[in-house]
């Protein structure tokens, strides 16, 4: 590419002005900051960056980011932006209108203003770097975000998936905002639906045969929602993990000293308020106490992509009481949501915990209170572990049940400030000598030393344990000289505990057959294999194609009801479901592996596969196009490892989305060494080596070196540059 080569700065400041014709003084800013940058390229893709203050360090991974993959960092913003459908069309205005609910432009833009010098630092250096990458890259169109503002950076802050805002249902807002809809089958449970979450977990030095601290890392997410980075600065800044797409922070990963991992939390923190609504000559009031007060409005002007490509505006009156926004209505209340909305105290606490150099620094920071759904494991080289709940936990009287709608004219139920980090059940060195969380209660997090429901408010919790809680608890509980291989291999446990609660009862169901009933004979070999089986996955097991087409089967009939008695899949089949279903459940599975593969006695590597035919958005697969085989399973089953497949539109085989998307393991010696693998590959570009380089790796649980130290990266360098070069 001619920009690549331009060297001299005349040359490309003559080239970046005829691009896209950006003022004068900004090119020289950025051409400025681009000079104290520098970019190294692995022989995987990854980036490390180095800069020589933070600033410099962000300008340049964001830079890095774009390269690799501008239209993640794009559609990602348009989500927190609350601006998709100036793109995708009018269908996508409500999860908009969702957003702006809480993403007020002119309130961050007021916030940025009054934000902390330092942390304006890092966001005029996040959008400078994305404006920098557009301007060098002319081809790059974006679909609606032709400038970034630093106050953008402020709209997406804590690096999940699915933030608390998706918690509220679409189709009740567009119900109450004047568009009545159904609940869709995803929010009624009927559809399949991967378990989100992560895995992590943290063993002490006593437990491992070269006396240091070890961490898992494994986010279980979308596929390529995350991309990996180094980001180095003179500032004291080393930080190296994953890092959400338009994100300028390592979100899981460690540092020299320190290590975190984030798994979604099982808390309540995200709370709905019945209003008891009357209208008045002049607008709406609620009933709070004996007192009426009035309810607020606002007005939301959104815009959407009409067929023609133009774009046409769409003007909403929004209502909010002092419990939060309005969103659905139910038996004649209006609901209201409240939950966490700190988007600067959130932005620090996601940026400065990457500096974080041991424990007591960490939960320094952590102080801000502005974490709302991230458990944490935790470990560093002075051989601390932890296991850390949300900070954002509001304190509420624990007579009411916060899991469902409370009464919002009762003061009673309002939140009364938050609690203490302290008085959170969070756990530090135990002695069991590790902790773990798989988007479970926190009352396993270390075994015998776990903190005691009894002695939290039940709002700690609104799930419950699972399949993959029980499967970490058999592979930590008491082991020892633990190395970074073993917590590899344990990472990829093929063990599935949830089958193996779930088969005795379908076995038992199918003996109590009588005699002559026609289903014995019908299933006599599908029981027989599975009643041998070892409740293991492995590429030829036919065995874990049939649990999982019967478990399958069952989720479709039942997951609605599960969700609904909020019990997860696998504990509803064990308790709820009878006999009869699960014969039936049974047949029909035969049948469908019978149908679509020739022979229910199918492999498992037949039927589940990972394909990356391109970089859309919306993924899409092909059976007749090249694929690799999986061998491990949903996370709904107890594997670990997670791999989060399904038939789509035209295929007949399971080709997977979610689950295993970042592995790393990181040991903390005096020289932090770590290995990991990603889903895929680096880039996003389908004529990249780095498109799909680690999907063999991936699918065998092979983690290769990270090169963290600046020698490991000595003959690994594919390329090393500043942005604009």
């Amino acid at each position: 590419m001619l920009l690549r080569h331009a060297r001299n700065p005349v040359i490309l400041l003559a080239l970046l002005t005829a691009a896209s014709s950006p003022p004068t003084t900004d090119l020289s800013r950025w051409k400025a900051q681009a000079d104290r940058v520098t970019i190294t390229r692995d022989d995987w893709g990854i980036p490390h960056i180095l800069g020589r203050t933070d600033g410099d360090a962000v300008f340049g991974l964001i830079y890095a980011q774009a390269e690799d993959d501008f239209a993640r960092i794009e559609a990602n913003y348009l989500t927190a932006l609350g601006r998709t459908a100036e793109a995708e069309g009018e269908d996508a205005i409500w999860a908009d209108l969702r957003q702006r609910l809480f993403a007020d432009p002119v309130e961050l833009k007021q916030q940025y203003a009054t934000s902390p010098a330092w942390l304006r630092t890092l966001t005029d250096s996040w959008a400078d770097g994305l404006n920098y990458y557009l301007a060098t890259h002319p081809q790059t169109r974006p679909r609606v975000i032709r400038r970034f503002e630093p106050w953008m950076a402020l709209g997406f802050t804590e690096g999940s998936i699915g933030g608390d805002i998706e918690r509220i249902s679409l189709s009740e807002l567009k119900t109450f905002y004047g568009n009545p809809t159904p609940p869709s089958p995803e929010e009624q449970g009927i559809v399949p639906r991967e378990p989100s979450g992560s895995n992590g977990i943290a063993i002490a030095p006593r437990l491992t045969a070269g006396g240091r601290a070890l961490l898992l890392i494994n986010p279980h997410t979308s596929f390529y929602f995350r991309s990996e980075a180094q980001m180095t600065s003179a500032e004291g800044l080393n930080a190296y993990g994953a890092s959400t797409w338009g994100q300028f922070f390592i979100y899981q990963g460690f540092n020299p000293t320190a290590g975190w991992m984030h798994t979604s939390s099982t808390v309540d923190n995200v709370d709905a308020f019945a209003e008891r609504i009357a209208g008045r000559a002049g607008g709406y009031n609620y009933l709070y106490g004996r007192a009426r007060r009035p309810v607020a409005t606002k007005v939301v002007t959104l815009r959407f992509r009409k067929a023609n490509g133009l774009l046409g505006e769409r003007h909403f009156t929004t209502y909010r009481t002092h419990h939060g926004p309005i969103v659905a209505s139910r038996n004649g209340r209006w609901i209201a949501t409240a939950l966490m909305w700190k988007p600067v105290p959130a932005l620090e606490q996601s940026y400065l915990r990457t500096k974080a150099h041991d424990l007591a620094s960490y939960i320094a920071v952590a102080d801000r209170k502005a974490n709302s759904s991230n458990d944490t494991l935790f470990a560093d080289q002075k051989g601390e572990v932890a296991f850390l709940m949300p900070q954002f936990m509001p304190i509420r009287s624990d007579r009411f049940d916060y899991t469902r709608p409370v009464d919002g004219s009762d003061p009673a139920t309002d939140w009364r400030g938050l609690h203490t980090l302290a008085s959170l059940p969070s756990v530090a060195n135990p002695r069991t000598g590790w902790v773990h969380n798989t988007n479970d209660w926190p009352w396993s997090a270390a075994g015998p030393d776990s903190p005691k429901a009894a002695d939290y408010p039940r709002y700690m919790d609104q799930v419950g344990g699972n399949a993959r809680g029980v499967h970490a608890d058999l592979l930590l509980t008491g082991k020892s000289q633990w190395t970074p291989e073993t917590l590899r291999a344990a990472a990829f446990d093929p063990y599935l505990p949830a089958f193996a609660r779930l088969l005795p009862g379908l076995i038992a169901a199918w003996q109590a057959l009588p005699s002559g009933d026609p289903r014995r004979a019908a299933l006599e070999a599908p029981i027989a294999l599975l009643a041998k089986w070892d409740h293991r996955w492995g590429y030829d097991s036919v065995a874990t194609s049939l649990a999982v087409f019967w478990g399958d089967q069952l989720w479709r009939e039942v997951g609605g009801l599960a969700q609904a008695e909020r019990v997860n899949v696998p504990d509803y089949i064990a308790t709820r479901v009878q006999p009869g279903a699960k014969l039936a459940a049974l047949s029909a599975a035969v049948d469908r592996l019978t149908r679509d593969f020739g022979d229910w006695r199918t492999p498992w590597q037949a039927i589940n596969r990972f394909q990356r035919l391109d970089n859309a958005i919306q993924p899409h697969f092909d059976d007749d196009r090249g694929s690799t085989p999986i061998a491990f399973t949903s996370a709904q089953w107890g594997s670990l490892a997670s791999f989060g497949a399904k038939a789509w539109p035209g295929t007949k085989r399971y080709y997977g989305t979610s689950g295993n998307s970042f592995v790393a393991i990181v040991e903390f010696g005096p020289r932090v060494k770590a290995m990991a693998v990603m889903a895929g590959g680096q880039s996003g570009d389908p004529a990249s080596p780095h498109f799909d380089d680690q999907v063999t790796r991936y699918a065998q649980g092979d983690l290769r070196p990270v090169y963290f130290h600046p020698e490991d990266l000595k003959g690994h360098v594919e390329r090393r540059y500043r942005p604009g070069d």
